[in-house]
């Protein structure tokens, strides 16, 4: 009896590792972002790994979008800025999980006030330029009236423009995010704008082809339930979430961690006033799991 008990096991075992192997691997393309700590926390528990979905993660809003657009992976985070790029390349690409908005998490820094960058001749502006980076510093050009013919924008990605010298003799403007603003206002940069100013509204979504949200519904609407499930895990204890996540966010402190949390809002059970802000900026809604 012991031995057709083992074997029944034995059995059911390999067929479950059969079933487990040959279901495809899902990727998502995204980058290190406060707003995607959801998802870090997830991999990080092994949560992703149960529903055979990884993550590949970039320095750079625009190396995710291009990791997603060259077929290296079936899902990919952008902002709206990313999205429509998105699109522009293919008309099948769809939100299906709303994640957050910025709060003050996306934000433009400078070594020099506004007075002084009025009066400077000639401005050095670091930002990812294919990114919503380029609609945040457009904007606060536009703001605050700084002719825009005196700025040299510069391509580097949050490594890179992390990596800056805070040059005096120059007029510095950055466009960054959490959690790459900590080592760049410890070295004397200083905040301008940021998100939690109303016209500068960035989402950040979960998109990807209809087709897999179709053949995959089972899994994304696991996929939304981990992400909800790691969401209220995160506010109900941040200390706990923070041993989990701190790696993919360039292990900043447990205090930069808690301040970064709250430059941002969770969109992940959007409302009905929220889908029409969304449809407002012309994103299909159609997909999105709620």
């Amino acid at each position: 009896m012991k031995h057709i008990l083992f074997s029944f096991i034995l059995t059911f075992f390999f067929l479950g590792c059969s079933q487990q192997h040959t279901e495809k691997k899902l990727i998502i393309a995204t980058n290190s972002w406060i707003g995607y700590t959801p998802l870090f926390y997830a991999q990080a528990k092994g949560d992703l790994e149960k529903l055979n979905i990884d993550l590949s993660i970039s320095v750079s809003l625009a190396e995710a979008t291009n990791i997603y657009a060259m077929g290296q992976a079936d899902m990919v985070t952008t902002t709206q800025h990313e999205y429509f790029s998105l699109r522009t390349i293919t008309k099948n690409i769809f939100p299906f999980i709303l994640i957050d908005k910025s709060y003050g998490g996306d934000m433009v820094l400078s070594n020099k006030t506004l007075d002084e960058l009025h009066h400077a001749k000639k401005i050095d502006a670091y930002l990812e330029i294919d990114s919503i980076n380029a609609e945040i510093i457009q904007k606060f050009l536009a703001y605050y009236d700084l002719n825009s013919s005196k700025v040299t924008f510069i391509n580097k990605d949050q490594e890179k423009i992390q990596a800056l010298s805070n040059n005096k003799s120059k007029a510095i403007l950055i466009t960054t995010y959490s959690p790459y603003d900590v080592i760049l206002l410890q070295k004397g940069f200083f905040e301008l704008i940021s998100t939690k100013d109303e016209n500068l509204l960035v989402l950040d979504i979960l998109c990807g082809k209809k087709e897999l949200l179709m053949q995959e519904k089972k899994r994304m609407i696991k996929l939304k339930k981990i992400i909800d499930k790691a969401i209220q895990e995160i506010d109900n204890n941040p200390k706990v979430s923070y041993n989990y996540v701190k790696p993919y966010l360039n292990n900043i402190s447990y205090e930069e961690y808690t301040k970064a949390l709250k430059n941002i809002r969770w969109i992940n059970n959007p409302n009905t006033e929220l889908l029409q802000k969304v449809k407002e900026l012309n994103i299909n809604t159609k997909y999105i799991l709620q």
